[in-house]
Formats: structure tokens, sequence, C-alpha cells
């Protein structure tokens, strides 16, 4: 494979379409080559090179790139042999464990398509996207009480059968034990089956995967992810090297983002197979268990999400730690507050590697360049073969200049061609092309995106347009915050104003709103100052750690209805 690009684009003449192309590292193209290969011959091309290499390190154990691949060839026939082949769907429901990893390749590998099911699910959203996509099968592991949850899916009917991937078999304990029988089977004895005559034909326009956004508007939808959207985004990221990165097959990634969202499974998952790099696998988040992978395991990655990295910071005596193994550290999945960045850098003695991107984009979408300075909800530049471009938001088709604030609008093959069984709803979402986002940002002159918020987190004060993660970013300056939501609420005078829900530091002094609004003084306009301020011990986040300001707004609208 070709890491590093080819590309024959001509830089003077990409730069009349493509004003961002100028912040490329030397010798990326925009134009990047992408094989037309299916996510199994992705990992079928890393075992064949890198052979006995770790691709996972799991409970202290390796499990290296062709064992998994062997796996994958004897799942896929067990799968295959039980009728779970080209036409099916199979959900996993599954934490970060090297069953994952297996059953994602083995069931693409059987001609099915996935779904993935989030085991911090409330169990009428599981419902739903087992229903909703047509899983006939689940996976589960007996890791936290899954299995047995899993278990009662079955026996009230939601799914006719559930294959329980033993935890023990990856050096776990034998707890969370669930009976077999009725529906429910050994994962492990589907591993016996002979190899089929001929493997089906898959090919990169196959649909792969059922992504299910979060669902922050009524029931998830689920995003429809082929071979060639996911393997797109591979060869995006590959394409960007600069000189600051180790040298692939060097690496060793913390794997603790949940790989059943699509920014884990990209950008962990599939980038490092590609890479041939280790992956230091964790079911969960654990600061401490991160700290010694850092210091002690010498791990030179760490893809994060904020909240990770707000942890992180908030550690007691993590200035006196060793980070000198870590070469890169990055975050994704939501917006990281600018003081958080400029913190963690001084930490890590480096800058952070941020983005955007989205499930609907299979994670990918705009990349920071090296040395330049972040202002506030800068995202970046469009990674290799992503266009990008500002449209008005009220008629999509009007594609705005630079500066002006507009719907940011993508194209890409790396974009979902819709949504599953909601032809409208994907109707909807692309105009001239493009996918309308939902994000509200601008362009400047030479390429550089800057996220602005939500179109449907946008607050319309007194007619202003008011972005609450502009004050959030200026709230986070704030030395005792360390974390906040924003959310409109109702406001007799203005129709809307903010208010700010405020976790503190531990040992923090008490904030009352008129402290906050004497330090957002210079900060924030008279119309985005909050009208209101709640302090609360925790705020809600989502099963990736991102905090969830419609679980807040949704209170605030029973809180107003009694």
């Amino acid at each position: 494979m070709d890491h590093h690009g080819s590309g024959t684009l001509d830089r003077s003449e990409a730069a009349t379409r493509h004003p961002w192309e100028a912040h490329y590292p030397p010798h990326v193209s925009w134009r990047q080559p992408i094989e037309p290969i299916t996510l199994p011959q992705l990992l079928e091309r890393a075992a064949a090179r890198y052979g006995d290499r770790p691709l996972i390190e799991y409970r202290d154990r390796q499990v290296s790139f062709a064992a998994i691949a062997g796996l994958m060839d004897r799942l896929a026939a067990g799968f295959l042999a039980a009728g779970y082949g080209p036409g099916s769907t199979i959900a996993l429901y599954l934490p970060n464990t090297p069953w994952h990893t297996v059953c994602f390749f083995a069931a693409l590998k059987a001609g099915a398509k996935l779904a993935h099911l989030s085991p911090l699910d409330a169990p009428r959203e599981v419902m739903h996207k087992i229903s909703d996509s047509g899983a006939s099968v689940v996976i589960a592991t007996n890791l936290g009480g899954l299995a047995a949850g899993a278990a009662k899916l079955v026996a009230m009917g939601a799914v006719p059968r559930l294959l329980v991937g033993e935890d023990a078999a990856w050096g776990g304990t034998t707890g969370d034990g669930v009976a077999y029988g009725a529906g429910v089977d050994d994962l492990a004895a589907l591993l016996d089956a002979p190899a089929p005559a001929a493997w089906p034909d898959v090919r990169p326009t196959d649909l792969a995967l059922l992504q299910y956004t979060g669902g922050t508007t009524g029931l998830p939808k689920g995003a429809m992810l082929t071979h060639a959207n996911m393997i797109a985004a591979t060869f995006s990221y590959l394409g960007w090297r600069d000189t600051s990165e180790p040298a692939p097959g060097t690496v060793r990634v913390i794997g603790v983002l949940p790989m059943f969202h699509v920014y884990a499974l990209g950008v962990v998952l599939l980038l490092n197979i590609a890479d041939g790099n280790e992956i230091l696998l964790r079911p969960r988040f654990d600061m401490a268990v991160t700290l010694e992978d850092i210091t002690k395991k010498r791990a030179t990655s760490f893809p994060a999400v904020p909240t990770m990295i707000i942890a992180l910071l908030a550690t007691p005596g993590v200035e006196t730690q060793d980070f000198s193994s870590l070469a890169m550290m990055g975050s994704g999945g939501a917006p990281l507050p600018t003081d958080v960045a400029e913190r963690a850098a001084r930490l890590v003695g480096h800058e952070l590697r941020t983005g955007w991107g989205m499930t609907e984009t299979a994670a990918i979408g705009t990349r920071m360049p090296s040395g330049v300075p972040a202002g506030v909800g800068m995202i970046g530049v469009p990674l290799p073969n992503v266009e990008m471009r500002i449209v008005a938001l009220d008629d999509p088709l009007r594609v705005l200049p630079p500066g002006e604030v507009g719907e940011i609008a993508i194209r890409g093959p790396n974009v979902t061609s819709g949504y599953w069984n909601q032809p409208e709803t994907s109707a909807r979402s692309f105009a001239g092309g493009f996918f309308l986002t939902g994000d509200i940002g601008h362009m400047s002159q030479d390429g550089m995106f800057t996220l602005v918020d939500r179109k449907k987190r946008m607050i319309i004060s007194g007619g202003f347009n008011v972005y609450p993660a502009m004050i959030e970013n200026s709230i986070y300056e704030h030395p005792d915050v360390e974390e906040v939501i924003v959310i409109g609420v109702p406001d007799e005078y203005r129709g809307e104003a903010a208010k700010a829900f405020v976790k503190l530091r531990d040992g923090a002094a008490p904030l009352d709103l008129d402290q906050l609004r004497a330090f957002l003084a210079d900060k924030v306009g008279r119309h985005e100052m909050p009208k209101a301020l709640e302090l609360r011990d925790s705020l809600p986040k989502s099963p990736v750690g991102k905090l969830l300001a419609t679980q807040l707004e949704d209170e605030e609208r029973a809180r107003a209805q009694k």
C-alpha cells in the first residue's frame, strides 16, 4: 500500500478549487489513491505483511496479526454454516475485547452486514437498533453483565439468537456466567466449522456497517457505511504524514476509545491494522491504567475524547508522570476547548492532534495541520479526497464566501449514501451532492475551517444567533471550571437565553452567576451572557464520553412543564 500518496494533481491548479492544500505537509497530495479492497482484505494484507507481530495486547497477552486473521477465517466459516451470510445482519454488543475485532472482520468476510450496539445504550435503544437493522443474531461477551442482559433480549423475543464470546478465552475470568440453551449459545463453537468451498463474493461497494447516530432527536438512525467508505477513510488518514509522526509499525496505541463507535473503529482499529501497529486494547477507561500504559508500557499514541483529557489534567500529581514515550495525543468525538488543549500540550510536551468528523463521514473530515496555532473552534483543513464548503442556512445550494457563517457541507468517498430505511431523511441530508452536516461554521480565505456549533444547538436570543460552544469555550478559561455545558432556555424578553451547567474542579470555591458574568464580561457579547447558572457534581455524558447537552435540555423542558 502506498501510504504516502503519489497523486498527480498540479498544486497551482488545485489551489483554485482547494485553498486548504496550502496547509498540507510536503509530499502529501489531496488526490490520494484508494485501493479497491474490502475490510477483510485490509486485515488479510496486514497479516501477510506483519505475521507474528502483535496486533492486540489485552490483559497482558499479545495476539498477533496472523492469529486474528486465522480466527476471522474460522469464525466467518462458522457464520456461513449457521446461516449468517449475505443478506444477514449481525449485531455486535461488545466492549473493547479481541472478540470485537474477530467478529467484526468475520461477519464481513461471511458477507453479512454489521450493526453496532453500545453496551451503555438504554434497553429501548438496543431494541430499536436490533429491530431497525433486522439483526438475526446478537454477539455479546460475559463481561460486566452484558451477556446476561443480552439473554433477556432473546427471552423477550427481540432477537432469535445470542452468541456469547467467553472472556476467559482472552485471559479474563469465567464470571458473569450465562446459561446456554434456548437460543443462547457459545460463540467459540462456531470456530470448528469447515471452510466453505467458496467464500461469498464481497465487494467494496457492499454495505458493511449500520452505524447508529447518537439519537439526539428521536430514535437513532443507522448511517449506511460500505466497505469502500471505511477503506476510503483509512486511506485518507494514511495519506497524511508529517515529520512529527513515528514510523509505521513502531506505534503502540492506547485502544481505550470504544470500538463500537466509528471514531475508534477508524482511527484506532483500521488505521493501526493497516500500519502494522500494536493496540493496547482496554475494555474501559481507567485513568490509573492509562497512566501505566504511558509510563510503564511506553505507549506512543493516545487517541482520546475531551472528557478523557479533562480527567487526565485533573489527576493529582499528573505533572510528575513520565510522558516521554507519548509522541502523539489526539482528541476527537467532540470539540476540544482551547484552554484544555493548551494545558494538555504543556503537560505532554507537544501539540495535540485534533480534527473533525462524523458517523456519516466514517469519522473523518478535517485535521489540524502541525504548527498552526489553533483558534477557538478551529477544526483544520479537509483530509485528502475530502471536499468541504459552507452553505447558507436558509438555502443549502447557495455556497457562502470565506468568512461567512453557515452550515458545513461535505463530500468524498468516505461519506454515507444515507440512512437505513429512511429514504426521505436521506434525501433531505444532501444538497448539490454534498452531505449537510448540521454543523455551523466558516472557512477562511486559505481553507481553514472553524466550527461554531451544532445547528440544532443554536440559540436565537433577541434575533441574534448565539452559539453555546463559543460560550462554553470562554467559561473553560475560568481556572475553577472542569466541565461545562451551555443550553438555551426560554426567556420572556429575548425569546431564548443561555444557561450554563458547570462542574467545578475538586476543592474549588463556589461560583455564582454574578461572578461568572463578571468573568465573562470581556469574553462574550451581552446577548451571549448566561442568564442562569447551575452547579452540578457531574454532567451527563454519552457512552463515548461526549458531554450531552440534549439530556439537560430534556430536563429543562420537563421542569418548565411542571
